[in-house]
Parts: structure tokens; sequence; C-alpha cells
């Protein structure tokens, strides 16, 4: 058995290891093989290698940096976007029903005690327009959450539960109104409707003109208010989520932006090589498959304003969900030409469109799938140009050049 060439990648190591470390013999020289392909893919000039071997280093190294690059950053970029599109359309809009449903009963609820205890539901106007009106608008709230799609599957059926409670508690105060001139049957059947709405007591604070309770989330949780707020917690759950960089989208940034550095560095190069060996000034299919570099930084810029987007809901989200009462609607349904509260509903529901939609560049909507395709199509040129370099080199060259 001969011994290793001097300047091989293995004759720098101890001439005998035990047999444990094979592997790591065998890992070593992977690695100098590789570390030296890398430099002299990137760094050679003129004086740097052969003809022969710098084109087929660069015939493999740079399409394949190119579709690592351009794949593992779309994806990254495309992610984000998703996110943010998900919070905009679904996420969001499904909050701001919920809030408005819970507000909408306690208005109701309000309207309801407020004519039976004064006697006047039996009359003409019965339970009165607010009444019906809220409720209805808590109605048709909670049925465009369910089909908003920001739910899961598990998270929609409690929410047809919502509606179903929501049926027999209207139910509870018809029942009341039949029965307002007797005290009796009257409170009782309100007291029904007041444990369908909340599980803890009602409680109208002191200058406040409506009613509100302390919700109960977690297996705890029986009444339409109680489960309401168990899902407005649950979304802004996983909206803080989304508003994270997840580690697979910070390990692809990462990755896709390393090679395409490398992409670009060794595009420069290469081209700097063919005008000092070949005497070619500018490779058109080269210069060609750099062009999608340049829209890289808008890429970026998109992704982080999408990213900020999401954080900067996450106060109004928790506003929405924590802040908003049923006074506050009734002033702002009451007063609408009069300056806005910032805890109303609908005002808390423009702040996160307004930043949903400033939270990304407009004119690259629809950009992010074809990312992909812009590298596949840029190695498909390098690879391309630098077959024919290769080929048309090896065919004109004299016997005996150093190729």
């Amino acid at each position: 058995m001969s011994a290793p060439r001097a300047g091989s990648d293995t004759a720098r190591l101890p001439a005998r290891l035990p047999r444990g470390y094979r592997a790591v013999r065998a890992v070593w020289a992977v690695a100098v093989r590789s570390g030296r392909r890398v430099r002299r893919c990137l760094w050679p000039t003129a004086h740097g290698a052969r003809n022969r071997v710098f084109l087929r280093d660069r015939l493999v190294t740079l399409p394949l940096l190119a579709v690592v690059g351009f794949g593992a950053f779309g994806w990254a970029h495309q992610h984000v976007r998703d996110d943010a599109a998900f919070v905009r359309d679904r996420s969001a809009p499904a909050l701001v029903g919920l809030a408005d449903a819970r507000t909408s009963l306690f208005i109701a609820q309000g309207a309801a005690e407020e004519n039976i205890g004064g006697g006047r539901a039996a009359g003409i106007g019965g339970l009165g327009e607010r009444y019906r009106t809220r409720v209805t608008r808590a109605t048709q709230s909670l049925n465009q959450v369910i089909s908003s799609g920001a739910l899961t599957v598990a998270e929609e059926q409690e929410l047809r539960v919502v509606s179903a409670l929501l049926v027999g508690y209207t139910g509870y105060i018809g029942q009341a109104q039949e029965h307002a001139e007797d005290p009796v049957l009257r409170e009782t059947t309100l007291a029904y409707a007041r444990s369908m709405l909340c599980s803890s007591r009602l409680v109208t604070p002191a200058g406040a003109r409506y009613p509100s309770c302390d919700a109960t989330t977690g297996s705890t949780a029986t009444s339409i208010v109680d489960r309401v707020s168990g899902l407005e917690r649950a979304l802004r759950d996983r909206l803080a989520g989304r508003a994270l960089w997840g580690g697979r989208v910070l390990a692809a940034a990462v990755v896709g932006a390393l090679a395409l550095a490398l992409f670009a560095v060794g595009i420069w190069r290469t081209l700097d090589f063919l005008r000092q060996r070949f005497r070619i000034r500018l490779s058109v299919p080269l210069g060609i498959a750099a062009l999608p570099l340049l829209a890289l930084p808008l890429l970026a810029a998109d992704a982080l304003l999408a990213q900020r987007a999401q954080h900067d809901v996450l106060p109004v989200a928790g506003t929405l969900a924590e802040r908003t009462s049923p006074d506050t609607e009734a002033v702002a349904e009451e007063r609408p030409f009069a300056s806005p509260d910032p805890r109303a509903v609908e005002v808390l529901a423009d702040r996160m469109d307004d930043s949903l939609s400033d939270g990304r560049l407009a004119f690259l909507d629809g950009v992010g799938p074809f990312v992909f395709p812009a590298g596949l199509a840029a190695a498909a040129l390098v690879g391309g140009a630098l077959h024919t370099y290769r080929r048309e080199y090896l065919v004109v060259a004299r016997p005996g050049a150093a190729v």
C-alpha cells in the first residue's frame, strides 16, 4: 500500500489514527476539498486556475447557488407575506367581529332590562329598536366570524354553540317580555337570560349605562360571553405567534441570503475571468441572470414591513379584546359625527386595517411565487452560457495548450 501523496488532503493528518477517527478523517478530507473548490470558484482571476477546471467548477456551483438562494429566500418572503395576508383578511376581521358581538349583546341586555323594568315591553314598542338592532348585529357578526376562515374546526363548532345559545337567550328575553306585568316570572326569566349571557353576575359600573361581567375562559367557560372571550384569547395568541420570526423562516432567510451573496460574487468573478481569459467584455446571458438580484432588497424590505405591521397590530388587538365596552359603542352609535373614542370597535378596526395595509410594498403583490422560477431561469442561463463557453474553448484549444 503506497503512502499518502504529499500535499493531499489526508497527508496533513497524523499517519496513524485510532479506528474510531476514520469518519473524522473522511469528513476532514471532504471539507478541505470543498473549501478549496469554493475558494477557487469565488476568487480566481487570470492566474487562479486552468480554463477547463474553472469553467467546470462554475458550471456546477453557480446554478446550484441560484436554485438554493432564490428558493430559500423566496419561500421565506412568501411565508411572511402569507402570514400578513392571513392576519389582514381573516384574523383581524374575526377579532373585530367577536368584539362587536360581545359589546352588542351587553347593549341589547341593558336595553331589554330598561324596557321590561320600566313596564314598556308589553306596549307597542316592545323591547325597543335598540335591542332588536343589537341582537341582529351580534348574530351577523358571529356568522361573519364563522365564515372568515380564521378559526379552527373546533373553534367553529364552539362558535356555532354560541349561536345556538344566543337563540335560547333571545327566547328567555321574549318570555320576560310576555310576563312583564308579573314580577316573579319576569325576574325568573331575566335571571335565566343573564346566566346564559355571562356566568358571573352582571354588574353596571358607576357612571355606566350598560352591564358587563368578568368573563371566565378555559374549560369552565359555559356562557355566551365566556365562550366569545375564550375565542378572542385564542385568536390573539395565534396572532402573536404569527408576529414572531419563526425558526424556519429565519433559517431559510439566512441560507438564502448567504447563497445569493455567493452567487452575486461568483457572477462578478466569472465576468472578470471571461474578460481576462477569453477577452469577452460582457456576457449577455450572465448579465441577464444577475438581473433578479436587483429585486432582492425590495423583497427584503417588503418582508420586514409586513412583519413589523403584524407586530404593531398586537397592542391594538389587545385593546380590542380588553378595553372595548358597551358604553363606548353606544356613545359612538348615538353621536356619529362626534370625535370618535379611540377605544371604539370601529376605530380600532380602522387602525388595524391601516397598519396592515401600509405594512407592505403594494407593487410587489403577487411577485412572491415568481421568485423561485426566476432562480431556476437564472440557473439555466448561467449553466447554458458556461457550458457553451467551455465547449467552444475545448474545440478551439490548440494541442498542448494549457486547458
